[in-house]
């Protein structure tokens, strides 16, 4: 969603909020994840002082695979993010989102924001205990002999 800024570089005071899904559809771009909804975004840009701030918070269900007994899972994210908006930088700054001409593009904003804040680590739950490293069987569902009998072959 592409947000026009010009009125609220140049208004003191002025406020624009939003509210909008990104669908489906349009996150195939983002590779390695799955998404069980749309993302819901919600928020507002606001001019204090000279000063344009983005203020919003993203709700997204992202499909994993947990990465010790590779079982699929869902997990739903709630976070809120800021940031301040300037018309151009002169600079390479990462602190402040730069508007292109007048106008930012809320979509790329936001998921690079998901993107940064998902764990690196995605496990089913905090005791996972993952797949037997010989037989494969999943150890949260049953226990197998494999590691006995490899530690009574060593003595």
């Amino acid at each position: 969603m592409k947000i026009n800024l010009k009125q609220l570089f140049s208004i003191v005071g002025e406020v624009k909020e939003f509210s909008y899904d990104i669908s489906a559809d349009e996150l195939d771009y983002v590779k390695g994840l799955a998404f069980g909804s749309p993302i819901r975004i919600e928020g507002r840009l606001f001019n204090r002082a000279g000063v344009v701030y983005l203020d919003y918070a993203i709700q997204a269900t992202v499909l994993h695979i947990c990465d010790r007994c590779l079982k699929e899972f869902v997990r739903d994210y709630d976070f809120s993010f800021d940031h301040i908006v300037v018309p151009s930088v002169s600079s390479d700054n990462d602190e402040y989102i730069t508007a292109d001409g007048e106008s930012i593009e809320m979509n790329d904003i936001a998921v690079t924001d998901l993107l940064l804040q998902l764990p690196s680590k995605n496990l089913c739950r905090d005791d996972c205990k993952g797949l037997c490293m010989i037989c494969g069987c999943d150890l949260n569902e049953s226990e197998c002999n494999c590691q006995k009998t490899s530690c009574e072959a060593h003595l």
